[in-house]
């Protein structure tokens, strides 16, 4: 190996690196479960607090897409109220999770798309309809690699039911080869 190919080589190491310990310092500054940073403007997770939702705009947050319906348990009631203070953009789809729906789906790519390269967290309750829809967001919109997106999903759940249903419906009419389970 000659010493410019070891140096190349050194550099994408350092450089894989250094976005691995930044994505892992994304996952860190976020109160809530299954925080999962897919990349430096994408992260999913569950439920964020009321403190972490506040302070959003101190991460460079743009938008926050909230899957789960605004009644759930759990839900911060003034999660848009927190967000607007910020300058934030926020977006409810309320995914039932016993039924979501390629509807569902389908606008959930709308947003996606309409929001760009603007860095957004995308959450749920725990994580699992967000890994899920982000998932095929980018499998077949993206074109990334199923298996490799398929990562963050596994690091939240193993996707069973009315949820294994959509991935799979959705994979297969989009002609995308995978078999996650």
């Amino acid at each position: 190996m000659g010493m410019s190919t070891l140096v190349r080589n050194l550099a994408l190491v350092a450089g894989l690196s250094f976005l691995t310990s930044t994505l892992a310092a994304q996952e860190n500054k976020i109160d809530a479960p299954n925080v999962v940073a897919i990349s430096p403007s994408l992260t999913t997770s569950g439920q964020p607090t009321a403190q972490a939702l506040a302070h959003l705009k101190e991460q460079a947050y743009e938008a926050v897409i909230y899957l789960a319906p605004p009644t759930v348990s759990d839900a911060v009631k003034e999660e848009s109220v927190l967000l607007a203070k910020q300058g934030i953009e926020f977006i409810n789809i309320p995914i039932v999770f016993s039924s979501p729906s390629e509807a569902d789906f389908q606008e959930f790519v709308r947003h996606m798309q309409r929001l760009g390269q603007r860095k957004i967290l995308v959450h749920c309750q725990i994580n699992m309809r967000a890994s899920s829809m982000v998932f095929l967001y980018r499998s077949i919109i993206l074109k990334d690699a199923p298996d490799k997106a398929y990562e963050s999903v596994i690091r939240v759940w193993s996707p069973q039911g009315a949820w294994r249903e959509l991935i799979t419906a959705q994979l297969r009419k989009h002609e995308i080869e995978f078999k996650p389970y």
